[in-house]
């Protein structure tokens, strides 16, 4: 059989996007001496968080979990004679959930406001990511391997030679993160007048998304 020859380019495709969803991503903490005990408290705390923003026009089901864990808690402590050791304190909870709308800083100034004032102690972060997110990375591959054409027929040029058929295209299908997030890691306010400031809206204007993907794609040289 005939060996062919082949040309082999990879491409890049970069892609700006306009956020058009808000996310909020909450941390509930909390601990307990009974395992039972922290299971209950995490979903009280789950509950009263769902009872704060319900009112707002939100589902229950609008709160989505992304992880949720109950681990053993100890604390270091040095004993009378100096010595290092762990004792066990009873077990704490992590749970975190999300919850995505549509980009209105007045929505998000009454979630926080909400939150401010509800009975849980939760950190939250503040990200924007885009509703058609299918669509973006298609456009993104579209681009990519529009680059890779273009560098591959330059090359070819140089060399002479003239593009054949395509015989392979290799894209990862690794996850694309498609957020930018202009705050981070926010406490829950105890401060009467940062609670009031969040009443109103909240004055947010994020930058654009820029992400950027590669192909690889190998022709036939002819």
């Amino acid at each position: 059989m005939e060996d062919r020859r082949t040309i082999r380019v990879t491409g890049r495709g970069t892609l700006k996007l306009r956020p058009d969803v808000t996310r909020l991503t909450i941390t509930l903490n909390g601990h307990e001496k009974d395992y039972a005990d922290t299971v209950e408290r995490s979903s009280r705390d789950t509950e009263a968080l769902a009872a704060a923003i319900t009112p707002l026009g939100f589902e229950r089901s609008s709160l989505k979990t992304l992880s949720f864990d109950v681990n053993a808690r100890y604390e270091g402590i040095n004993d009378k004679n100096g010595n290092y050791r762990r004792v066990f304190k009873g077990y704490e909870f992590s749970h975190v959930l999300k919850l995505e709308f549509p980009s209105d800083n007045d929505l998000l100034g009454r979630i926080l406001y909400a939150l401010a004032h509800s009975s849980v102690d939760a950190e939250f972060d503040i990200s924007y990511t885009v509703k058609d997110r299918e669509a973006a990375k298609n456009e993104l591959l579209g681009k990519a391997v529009e680059d890779a054409a273009a560098k591959a027929k330059v090359l070819s040029d140089a060399a002479g030679t003239k593009l054949g058929s395509i015989r392979s295209i290799d894209y990862s299908w690794g996850e694309i993160e498609m957020a930018v997030r202009p705050m981070n890691r926010m406490m829950k306010m105890a401060d009467a007048a940062e609670e009031q400031a969040f009443g109103c809206a909240v004055n947010i204007e994020p930058d654009d998304i820029t992400v950027s993907d590669t192909v690889t794609v190998v022709w036939d040289i002819v």
